[in-house]
């Protein structure tokens, strides 16, 4: 029996489709492409915009197009905010929640009786799960955190993983986990949470994640650093207030640890910040970065950015515009306000339009364009450590992709890799000619 996996949004999400596509293979079933046939099809969606919406929704319904007689199961953050409700369509046969995620084959296979091709013997116990997490080809996400207990008034995040219940990945299985990857020749891991700050809130009995001052996020860190064939160990997004003094003391003498810290921004106006209930000021932010500047070479400060909050005005969004433009980061995400049904922004008065929502993204976007292309260009003429992950055509010519510490792109001529002898999966040093797009 084939089951087919598709997943939306975050890392966190992707993890967790690995974790339960290593179910359905270890009950007997063969994993094939979204876009083959199959007789499960599992879509873990998203809902932090109204476009993830849509786009679950059309992901549901291609894989029932691709096979009508198919069990279509949507797992994930949309399916937690749809609920039952989503099983008045026609296209979609079982919904589970992210907590269900965990036993998600066990539920399947029971519920709907199905018997795949058993790979087990008879009597065999359910093996150990040590999965490997999703791995992009050179690179692996490892979960090790969940919930969220922030509640910013745009966000269902909270109310979907959880209500506001933070747990963490046990240091033990993060190690494991770790150590598993390096032995199947893994040298980047990337540890994420969807408020990965808040890493070992819930062992400590702190409620208060900005007390506990990250110290067992750097308990991990220290340990995963020692494992030998990881080379590289890279930050999901943190929350600012985490960057402290203390915190970065003691970040930096971990080698291994990358120089590129996404931290979450939202807007650039402090009016706008606190009608999103963000818990810091775009002056308290900018120290922040500061700070990472000071204990880091040129480190590489990553950010995303929501245009169109309700209520913001054109004051405010220029505001946000000169913010930015003084912080000088590498990159930002830019996303234009997508109201949410059950948050407060969503029954906010001042709901701006579409089109203006529109064209603040288009000039956002194209600033960031600059701020990666200077950001980039300090790059120029140095040696850089390149980890290659890809072949790939730019501008009319093929190259050997990767990324540096700092998550720059950076390519070689796929004639010139060859000649000596470079694939994907290594680190070489190369001097650095050209800055490539994103």
């Amino acid at each position: 029996m084939r089951a087919a996996f598709l997943t939306l949004g975050c890392k966190v999400n992707f993890y967790e489709t690995e974790k339960m596509k290593e179910q359905f293979r270890a009950r007997g079933f063969d994993i094939v492409e979204f876009d083959k046939e199959a007789e499960v099809y599992i879509v873990n969606t998203c809902t932090v915009t109204n476009i993830a919406d849509r786009k679950s929704r059309q992901m549901l319904h291609r894989a029932k197009k691709k096979n009508p007689d198919s069990l279509v199961v949507a797992v994930g953050c949309y399916a937690e905010s749809g609920g039952k409700q989503l099983l008045e369509d026609s296209a979609i046969d079982a919904v589970f929640s992210n907590r269900e995620k965990a036993e998600a084959a066990e539920k399947i296979i029971e519920t709907f009786h199905l018997h795949p091709a058993e790979k087990r013997g008879a009597g065999e116990k359910e093996p150990e799960q040590v999965s490997a997490p999703e791995t992009d080809r050179t690179r692996a996400y490892i979960k090790i955190q969940d919930g969220c207990n922030q509640f910013c008034t745009y966000c269902m995040i909270p109310y979907v993983r959880g209500r506001g219940v933070l747990s963490s990945m046990p240091e033990e299985e993060v190690m494991a986990q770790v150590e598993h990857l390096a032995g199947k020749g893994v040298h980047e891991v990337v540890l994420t949470g969807i408020h990965l700050s808040s890493y070992g809130v819930d062992f400590s009995g702190e409620k208060n994640f900005v007390r506990l001052g990250g110290r067992p996020l750097l308990e991990v860190l220290e340990k995963a650093a020692e494992v030998e064939g990881i080379e590289r160990i890279r930050l999901g997004s943190l929350e600012p207030r985490i960057i402290t003094e203390e915190f970065l003391e003691k970040m930096v003498h971990i080698p291994k640890v990358c120089p590129h810290f996404h931290l979450s921004l939202q807007s650039g106006c402090d009016s706008v910040l606190k009608r999103m209930n963000r818990h810091y000021t775009t002056e308290e932010y900018h120290s922040r970065v500061e700070l990472l500047r000071q204990y880091f070479d040129n480190p590489a400060v990553t950010t995303d950015i929501i245009v169109g909050f309700p209520g913001e005005t054109e004051e405010e969004f220029l505001q946000t515009r000169e913010y930015l433009v003084r912080l000088r980061l590498a990159d930002i995400h830019v996303f234009p306000y997508s109201p949410r049904a059950g948050t407060k922004a969503a029954d906010m008065e001042g709901q701006v339009a579409g089109e203006v929502k529109k064209s603040r993204s288009e000039i956002l976007l194209s600033d960031t364009e600059k701020y990666r292309l200077e950001y980039g260009q300090a790059f120029l003429g140095r040696q850089e450590e390149v980890l290659f992950e890809e072949e790939a055509e730019e501008g009319g010519e093929r190259y050997l992709i990767g990324h540096n510490e700092r998550y720059v792109k950076i390519g070689v001529p796929l004639e010139e890799a060859r000649e000596k002898n470079w694939r994907e999966n290594e680190i070489h040093q190369v001097t650095v000619e050209k800055v490539m797009k994103k």
